[in-house]
């Protein structure tokens, strides 16, 4: 459910303005045959009831309050700038820096309006556009969305949304590949994508077994490769995949399109040393869901192409550091400046006394978090949230202390604007991160764990 943003961002009436996170086909296809509101209501007593609402079936929809495996934090509640229509920005408008990683977005019917030529300006190179859902259902803004990407200059591909107990996975991969879900050698189309994730209408997994969850996914990635000459990618979260597969290794064939809003995209699943794209938010600069590709531009050209399948396994993750009383230096300077920013009234010294643990506890009890007074990976998680130039505050002061800790020169004076989104971006291109220009979970994470 959409959230307002805490006052402390005070952020402008512009676009692109800041928002808090809080813890988070081939070219030549034709128009999809029309959308199709709903499946036949269920027959027999037990089956799965209708399709209720598949415009609001994306990437990730399911995601929210569910924990991230291998973490104590959970992904953000949905965000309003998730559906708002990206438009040029003489501020925001740049190319990645040299040696960025390329950054995407994937949309659905959620996302209606994408100025897809802002969205190239603003740095995006590929995008993943939802086609289908189950067996009767197509996106109604899948050809202006999926066309649209690649007249800005996109690589792009398709996904279907997995629907596992309503019939096979061949089946699904058989509509999904006749809607949209194809997929040629033009460099211009990423392999199909297969969206598999928690039940939006009811049991986790679908009321599948472990086995017979994993026979159904590799039913659905073979009929694709028969039909499109691709294995498909998997959109999944590491937790899903445990859960609903018991950690299957049998799709590590299939590219990996990891999702985990927490600022690491490990630990992968089961069969995966890494992952050739990683949802790291639900919200930022681009429209849509974040993405970064893990490789360079050639290889996510190749990628597309298919002859470049390999892509390197992702450093190892930071963790988020355990920060308590007696502790000094930079890192508590940028808890004090985060815990000013959620209403505490902290002189920023970096020294963590008994009013920085005070202010820690009266955070944490409002939170729901445990108040013990020390500051772990689910309190670092809750403080630090996604800022956007344009954003003013003691928040933006704390991501300013912690750059300048790592080479910048920028003034501490709370105003998010191109110095501080060039000094991320720099940042962020250095240590490997999404160079987006704005401070997500990924750069909060690199700069308090170093």
């Amino acid at each position: 459910m959409p959230r307002s943003a805490p006052s402390f961002l005070n952020h402008p009436s512009a676009v692109l303005a800041a928002a808090l996170l809080l813890p988070l086909g081939a070219a030549a296809l034709g128009a999809p045959t029309p959308a199709v509101a709903a499946e036949p209501p269920a027959a027999t007593a037990g089956a799965p009831g209708p399709i209720t609402h598949p415009d609001a079936d994306h990437l990730g929809s399911t995601l929210p309050g569910r924990p991230a495996a291998g973490t104590d934090a959970r992904p953000s509640t949905a965000d309003p700038l998730r559906a708002r229509t990206v438009r040029p920005s003489g501020t925001l408008a740049a190319a990645l820096p040299a040696g960025a990683r390329p950054l995407g977005l994937d949309v659905a019917a959620y996302e209606p309006n994408v100025d897809w030529a802002a969205t190239a300006a603003a740095g995006a190179s590929f995008a993943y556009v939802k086609a289908t859902e189950g067996t009767s259902y197509t996106s109604p803004t899948f050809s202006s969305q999926y066309d649209g990407s690649a007249a800005a200059g996109l690589l792009r591909g398709a996904y279907h949304f997995a629907l596992p107990d309503r019939s096979g996975g061949k089946a699904q991969a058989d509509f999904f590949v006749d809607h949209g879900g194809s997929w040629s050698a033009d460099g211009t189309t990423l392999p199909p994508l297969l969206d598999i994730e928690y039940n939006p209408y009811g049991a986790t997994c679908f009321g599948l077994s472990t086995s017979a969850m994993t026979a159904w996914i590799l039913d659905f990635g073979n009929e694709v490769k028969a039909r499109t000459g691709r294995y498909p990618s998997l959109y999944t979260t590491t937790d899903w995949w445990r859960t609903c597969t018991g950690n299957s290794a049998a799709a590590a064939a299939y590219p990996l399109f990891v999702a985990n809003y927490t600022g690491s995209a490990a630990p992968t699943p089961n069969g995966w040393t890494g992952q050739h794209i990683w949802q790291y938010a639900d919200a930022g600069v681009l429209p849509g869901d974040q993405d970064v590709f893990n490789g360079t531009p050639a290889e996510l050209r190749a990628f597309a192409l298919g002859t470049g399948t390999t892509t390197p396994p992702a450093p190892a993750a930071p963790a988020w550091p355990l920060t308590q009383q007696g502790d000094s230096g930079t890192r508590v300077t940028v808890l004090q400046h985060l815990l000013n920013a959620h209403g505490a009234s902290l002189t920023a010294d970096g020294q963590f006394g008994p009013g920085t643990r005070s202010a820690v506890v009266s955070y944490q009890s409002a939170a729901g978090l445990g108040a013990d007074g020390t500051v772990g990976s689910a309190t670092w998680q809750s403080l630090t949230g996604t800022l956007l130039q344009g954003a003013s505050g003691s928040a933006v002061k704390a991501a300013q202390v912690g750059l300048n800790a790592h080479g910048a020169s920028l003034t501490v004076d709370g105003q998010f604007g191109p110095g501080t989104r060039s000094a991320a971006q720099t940042y962020q291109t250095a240590q490997g991160l999404p160079a987006d220009g704005g401070v997500l979970k990924p750069t909060w994470l690199a700069l308090v764990a170093s």
